[in-house]
């Protein structure tokens, strides 16, 4: 019997994501796979029923999940909807891993293998399966827009006939993925962009893009790639030289994040007593705590007159384009396997074995056993 793969409506507050788009479902027809989908599943990303010419639309979620092999989603499945996953099926997502123990032991009781794409190893061979990279993506450019938006004053220089109009100053902080992706908005929006990372190595990339290198003459590179501990008076030079940067911005834009675990506070609540009365600060890190003191997360708060941002789900903003880009990581990461229409992984493989959580009814992912306690 060939592979059914099913994709059932996401129904998390605010998640308007989904995980198969048309084009990615006809690649999966091609291999042999059938699939089923919820009805309506694609709607808030703005992809109708009749566009999924290769699906059969099924009227709720057990009926879409009944006898899948293979069952695709943005974010983890509640109890309910781990209650309708076939047993012994295949899951694959964005499952938030570290989170919660019950939600794995829920997922351990049916017996379904689950593949966290949060685990993914970063070799070059999976840079086109990186959901992280690729949700990222979606939201430094949200913050970019965000911080454009709510600033009082122009990104870009304007000559008028009342005079000249200075462009706006944005640092960025963090330059991963969505901190580049940061950048480089608020450059094509005008702005003059400065940017700082740990990683000495990241300086090249934030001035290819026409952003200044903030220097604080700290690095923090280690051995291996790895950063390495700072001294006492390294992390103070460093934090006095960025609090200068970030007292000269008009917007703060910060992406810092540490996969299962709460975000590096970097903008300390002295830090933003010196900013400037009405700077903005976008905290794309505020689900996982904030890279802002003061950042609460889902809030807009106001403290000495700077107002700071804790957007959540900023891909889900973007549904559409978010939504084809997270569904070509998960065919890029699943095509290999399926051969005439039948799912065959090699446990063997370093990305397969690397991204793997549960496997024949237990948590197999040392990392996240580890930080769960149950190593």
């Amino acid at each position: 019997m060939s592979l059914t793969i099913a994709v059932a409506r996401e129904r998390g507050d605010g998640e308007s994501r989904v995980a198969l788009v048309p084009e990615t479902a006809k690649k999966f027809a091609a291999l042999g796979a059938r699939l089923r989908m919820e009805q309506s599943a694609g709607v808030s990303s703005h992809f109708l029923d009749p566009d999924y010419a290769d699906v059969a639309m099924q009227p709720g979620i057990a009926e879409a999940y009944a006898g899948a092999g293979l069952v695709l989603r943005v974010t983890p499945p509640s109890t309910a909807e781990i209650d309708a996953l076939p047993e012994g099926s295949v899951l694959i997502g964005l499952l938030k891993p570290y989170e919660s123990k019950e939600r794995l032991a829920a997922l351990n009781a049916k017996k379904i293998t689950a593949f966290a794409l949060e685990l993914l190893p970063r070799i070059s061979r999976a840079q086109s399966m990186d959901a992280l990279s690729s949700q990222g993506a979606c939201a430094g450019y949200q913050c970019g827009l965000i911080a454009a938006a709510r600033c009082t004053k122009f990104f870009p220089m304007l000559t008028t006939a009342a005079g000249t109009i200075r462009p706006a100053r944005v640092l960025v902080i963090g330059a991963g993925v969505a901190g580049l992706q940061a950048i480089a908005t608020c450059k094509r929006l005008g702005a003059m962009v400065e940017a700082y990372d740990v990683r000495a190595a990241a300086r090249e990339q934030i001035e290819s893009l026409g952003a200044k290198f903030v220097d604080t003459g700290v690095s923090a590179d280690g051995a291996g790639g790895y950063a390495r501990e700072l001294t006492a008076d390294e992390k103070a030079a460093q934090a006095e030289k960025l609090a200068r940067a970030v007292a000269a911005a008009d917007v703060v834009i910060t992406t810092a994040a540490i996969p299962g675990k709460k975000a590096p506070v970097i903008v300390t609540r002295d830090m933003v007593g010196r900013m400037k009365y009405g700077a903005i600060l976008v905290d794309m890190a505020a689900e996982s705590g904030g890279n802002c003191e003061l950042t609460q997360p889902g809030e807009h708060v106001i403290a000495n007159d700077v107002n700071i941002h804790g957007p959540l789900n900023l891909p889900s903003r973007m549904p559409t384009h978010a939504s084809e880009l997270y569904a070509k990581n998960l065919y890029n990461f699943l095509s290999p396997w399926i051969r005439d229409g039948e799912l065959a992984f090699d446990w063997a493989d370093e990305v397969v074995a690397g991204t793997v959580l549960c496997r024949d009814g237990a948590t197999v992912h040392p990392t996240v056993k580890q930080v769960l306690g149950e190593a």
